[in-house]
C-alpha cells in the first residue's frame, strides 16, 4: 500500500475511467470525495464515449477528454498528440484493462495511483507506481474510495451531488405526472445471462398495478435485443404500460429516474444511475454477486440468489468462491421468483421515506 503525502493539494488531476455507465457513477463518488478535500485542483477525466453522454451533462465543471474503444489504436494516437503537452500532478488510474493501462501510459504524471498487487487485474500493476490499499470482499464504490484513502483523505458517505439539465426534467414531466407513484423497469443488462424473463416482468407490472395503484415504464437503449424484451413486456402484461425504450438519451433518463417511484432492473448501469438521484432500486441478482455491484444504497432492497446460483452452478456457497465471480449461465435468472420481486416491491412502498 502507497500512503501518499502532498505539502499542498495537487494543482491538475487525471482521474482515468473509460467503462461502464455503472463504474463510472461510482467513480463519480470518489472524485467528489477529493473534490471536496481539495476544493481548488483542477480534475481532468478521460472517460469513454458512451459515458461522457451522461458525465458531462450532469457534471459540468469537470474536463472530459473522451475516448472510443471501438477505434482503440486510432484513438491511441490522437491521445497521444492531445495529451503531450500535459503535466499532470497525479493519475488516478481506476481501471482494470489493457487498453486503459495503454492510455495512462500518454498520461504526464509523477504519480500513477492504481490498484494493489492482488486486485491488479490485466497487469495494471505493471503500468503504475503506487498502490491502493489491498483489500477483500469490498463493493466497487468503495475500492474506488481507496483511491482517496490513498491520498490522505477520509471520505464521507458516497454522494454524487449532479446537475439535472432542465431538459431532462421536461422529458420526466412528459412521461409522468408529477407526484403519480411510478415504477420503472429498465429489464435489459449489457449481458443476456443476467437478464429475468419478459414474463417476469410482466407479471411485477401488473403486481405493481393492481396493488400499488402504480404507473408502469419501460427504459432502455436501443439495441435489438431490448427492443424486443420491451414487446414482449408489453406483449404479456394486463395492465397497460408505458414503453420509453430506446425513446431517451442517458441525461433524459437521468431526469425520469429522479421523478420516478423505484426502479427494477438486473445487474446494469441503470441501476447505478438511480443511486445517483436517490432512486430506491430493486436489483434482481443471481449471475453476480449483489453485495459487491449492487446499487449502493439499495442492496437491502435487492432480490439476491446469488449462494443459490453457486451452490447450483458451482457446487460450492458464494463464501467459498472467489469475490469477483460472475456466474453467467444459462438459466440462473429463473432462480428469481415473481414473489421475491413482488415482496421487495412492498417493502419498498411500504417504507415510504426511502429517498
Amino acid at each position: 500500500m502507497t500512503t501518499l503525502s502532498f505539502k499542498s493539494p495537487p494543482q491538475h488531476v487525471c482521474l482515468l475511467r473509460l467503462s461502464a455507465i455503472g463504474d463510472a457513477c461510482h467513480a463519480l463518488a470518489a472524485l467528489r470525495a477529493f473534490q471536496a478535500a481539495w476544493p481548488e485542483t483542477r480534475f481532468t477525466w478521460i472517460i469513454g464515449k458512451v459515458e461522457a453522454k451522461l458525465m458531462k451533462e450532469i457534471v459540468p465543471e469537470i474536463e472530459f477528454i473522451t475516448f472510443d474503444k471501438t477505434a482503440t489504436l486510432r484513438e491511441l494516437w490522437r491521445l497521444r498528440a492531445l495529451l503531450r503537452g500535459q503535466r499532470f500532478d497525479l493519475l488516478l488510474d481506476m481501471q482494470l484493462s489493457f487498453r486503459a493501462s495503454l492510455v495512462s501510459r500518454l498520461v504526464h504524471s509523477p504519480i500513477k495511483l492504481g490498484f494493489d498487487r492482488v486486485r491488479a487485474r490485466e497487469l495494471q500493476w505493471l503500468f503504475t507506481n503506487a498502490q491502493i490499499e489491498p483489500k477483500a470482499s469490498e463493493h466497487v464504490l468503495d475500492s474506488f474510495m481507496g483511491f482517496a484513502r490513498a491520498c490522505g483523505i477520509e471520505p464521507e458517505a458516497p454522494h454524487w451531488n449532479i446537475s439535472l439539465p432542465p431538459s431532462s426534467l421536461d422529458y420526466a414531466r412528459s412521461v409522468i405526472a408529477l407526484g403519480e407513484p411510478t415504477l420503472l423497469i429498465s429489464p435489459c443488462s449489457s449481458h443476456a445471462a443476467r437478464n429475468w424473463s419478459a414474463a417476469g416482468y410482466a407479471a411485477l407490472a401488473d403486481h405493481a398495478a393492481s396493488v400499488h395503484h402504480m404507473s408502469v415504464v419501460l427504459v432502455g437503449g436501443r439495441s435489438a435485443e431490448e427492443a424486443r424484451m420491451g414487446a414482449s413486456i408489453v406483449a404479456a402484461a394486463r395492465t397497460p404500460l408505458v414503453n420509453q425504450i430506446g425513446k431517451d438519451t442517458l441525461p433524459q433518463l437521468l431526469g425520469l429516474m429522479s421523478q420516478s417511484t423505484v426502479l427494477l432492473t438486473p445487474d446494469s448501469g441503470p441501476a447505478h444511475m438511480a443511486s445517483m438521484v436517490g432512486l430506491p432500486v430493486i436489483g434482481l441478482y443471481a449471475a453476480t454477486n449483489p453485495q459487491r455491484a449492487g446499487p449502493y444504497y439499495s442492496r437491502q432492497w435487492c432480490v439476491d440468489k446469488y449462494d443459490a446460483a453457486a451452490r447450483k452452478y458451482l457446487d460450492r456457497p458464494a463464501a467459498q468462491i472467489p469475490w469477483t465471480t460472475k456466474i453467467e449461465r444459462p438459466g440462473v435468472m429463473d432462480l428469481v421468483e415473481l414473489s421475491d420481486a413482488t415482496e421487495k416491491l412492498d417493502a419498498v412502498m411500504l417504507a415510504r421515506n426511502f429517498r
